[in-house]
């Protein structure tokens, strides 16, 4: 690095240059704004930066090398030379034979890892021909009711071939039963079972609101899926930690950052309360982060949060895993930045924002089709978001090396000050009591939602430029037609198909089994066993769902101070 002179000559340097070159730019001309951001806000940008800007540097504490602590330039020594990042791309279509179809097309199309989007009955945990699903079947994603729909799912994928990601949180138990399941049909050890599911009820309570129990049960059943997992299936990821959803519902990249760690420190404080080992527990854990529009902030969001994750592991923890410390990460690009004007615009968009992920060493990523704004995605349009992927990692060379931003002084700036940002807000955390007594106040929710208030200001009032919304705009453009559509026939048949599982199945195991629930929940025996055993019975996602319910209740979260 360089030392205090070569500092000394180079801001004497700068001063001559904005004296000598800049002012007499700037008097004739100006500048486009009088202040610049980084897309959340968050940041200042400034004019230039040079070596001053990170002469606290220290290349073996804050940088190292790939593979090795802090892991800011990678978990893993040679990156995507070695590997490329899993191309994953999120799906789920109304029924489970129409999502098959889609899967088989996604893997001959040369994706290299499946992602299950559920519908919003079985992510609340009710059956199709519940009251509470009329309408919703199938329109979000896939139906599940019981192991029948989760065996059409994967008719003809090996389940020893393919790893599977699941955005499921509070029924998460019950699909990874069943996915489990469908791994024992097939002949598969569950030690070679590959994926993750999603499984992360604190954000569900921040952002999302597809919760069901309160928060102390929820606890539970995490900690049960934990340390079920460590033994069952040690390659399946038991969580992913998400910021993704906290940063759709409007954080900053530090708010994101800070938010989604601060949830996994909660996750892990319960599991070692529970008696869980953090060198065994902690490398099943995984994270999902958001991917936006400012490529160069996002590349440093995730290079900080791997630094910060291996630092809480260290000093919180005290783990010595070293798998313990690496934060691994799953990116979706962002939702929320998709717009139903000018579609066009966002696979432009989606490309950008792919690109920030990669740079910043993602593991896996799924890129958001052109049409998501206005329904699921046409095959059309999810074709054309893999192939963004493809070109990104077989033509683009930003694969070629790894953590190719590292040194630059503007993205190694702009990590420390999210890191400093982010670590600021954990303490601010710590001191209202941890991440589950900030989200029950509702302090975490009033710092998101403030922000995006200003972000929503800003764009109507033309502050902030989104393209095809707010400015260069097409008069009378009609959002385009051809999108996916789920039919009220479509319902009509998955009702009948939970209909007929329940007159085919045996009674008398389903009672048995589901009883075998309860009494696990009544006391504190592991709950996945009982569970597992409920879906080869094939009783259906409600009906767990709503053993639980009777002994743990539902939340009811309280009005926001």
């Amino acid at each position: 690095m360089f030392d205090s002179d070569d500092l000394a000559e180079i801001r004497d340097a700068k001063e001559s240059w904005e004296s000598e070159t800049l002012d007499p730019t700037l008097s004739r001309f100006g500048e486009r704004e009088e202040e610049f951001v980084t897309d959340t806000g968050g940041h200042t940008v400034d004019r230039l930066y040079t070596p001053n800007d990170v002469s606290d540097l220290d290349y073996e504490d804050d940088l190292g090398f790939p593979g090795e602590e802090p892991y800011t330039r990678g978990p893993y020594p040679t990156m995507y030379r070695g590997r490329l990042w899993t191309m994953r791309q999120y799906a789920g279509m109304g029924t489970a034979r129409e999502t098959n179809e889609r899967y088989h097309y996604l893997l001959d199309q040369g994706q290299t890892g499946l992602s299950m989007a559920f519908d919003l009955p079985t992510q609340m945990g009710y059956d199709s021909d519940d009251a509470m699903a009329a309408g919703e079947v199938g329109k979000s994603g896939v139906a599940i009711d019981t192991l029948r729909d989760m065996e059409r799912v994967f008719d003809g994928i090996p389940l020893d071939e393919v790893s599977t990601s699941m955005t499921i949180n509070a029924p998460a138990s019950v699909l990874l039963a069943m996915y489990i399941a469908v791994g024992d049909e097939q002949g598969v050890p569950r030690e070679e079972l590959r994926g993750t599911i999603q499984n992360d009820l604190l954000k569900e309570y921040i952002a999302r609101n597809t919760y069901i129990y309160p928060p102390e049960p929820s606890m539970r059943i995490i900690t049960d899926i934990f340390e079920f997992c460590a033994s069952e299936t040690p390659k399946f990821n038991t969580i992913s930690i998400s910021g993704y959803h906290i940063r759709e519902a409007g954080s900053t990249a530090a708010q994101e950052v800070a938010f989604t760690l601060g949830n996994g420190i909660e996750y892990v404080e319960a599991a070692v309360d529970a008696g869980l080992d953090v060198d065994e527990f902690a490398p099943q854990l995984s994270f999902f982060f958001n991917a936006h529009n400012d490529i160069l902030e996002e590349a440093a969001k995730f290079r900080a949060a791997r630094r910060m994750w291996a630092k809480i592991m260290t000093e919180r923890f005290g783990a010595d895993s070293e798998k313990a410390k690496q934060l691994k990460f799953h990116t979706q690009t962002g939702g929320s930045t998709l717009t139903a004007q000018q579609v066009e615009n966002n696979v432009v968009r989606v490309a950008y924002q792919a690109l920030a992920a990669v740079l910043g060493g993602t593991q896996s990523l799924h890129t958001n089709g052109k049409d998501e704004a206005l329904s699921l995605p046409t095959e059309k349009s999810v074709r054309t978001a893999l192939r963004t992927q493809q070109i990104l990692a077989h033509e683009s060379g930003a694969a070629d090396t790894i953590d190719p931003l590292a040194g630059s002084y503007y993205v190694e700036s702009l990590t420390d000050r999210i890191e400093e940002d982010a670590f600021s807000l954990i303490e601010e955390v710590d001191g209202r009591g941890g991440m589950l007594r900030a989200v029950e106040d509702q302090w975490v929710q009033r710092q998101i939602q403030d922000v995006a208030y200003e972000r929503q200001r800003e764009i109507e009032t033309g502050e902030r430029t989104i393209v095809g919304v707010n400015e260069f705009r097409v008069e009378d453009e009609e959002p385009e037609a051809d999108v996916e559509e789920v039919s009220e026939e479509d319902e009509r048949r998955q009702v009948e198909s939970v209909e007929e599982v329940r007159e085919e199945r045996d009674d008398e195991a389903v009672e048995a089994a589901l009883s075998a629930l309860q009494e696990a929940a009544q006391g504190d025996a592991n709950l996945m066993p009982r569970i597992v055993e409920a879906v080869k019975a094939y009783a259906t996602v409600g009906e767990i769902c709503d053993v639980l319910r009777e002994e743990f209740g539902e939340y009811q979260p309280g009005a926001a101070l």
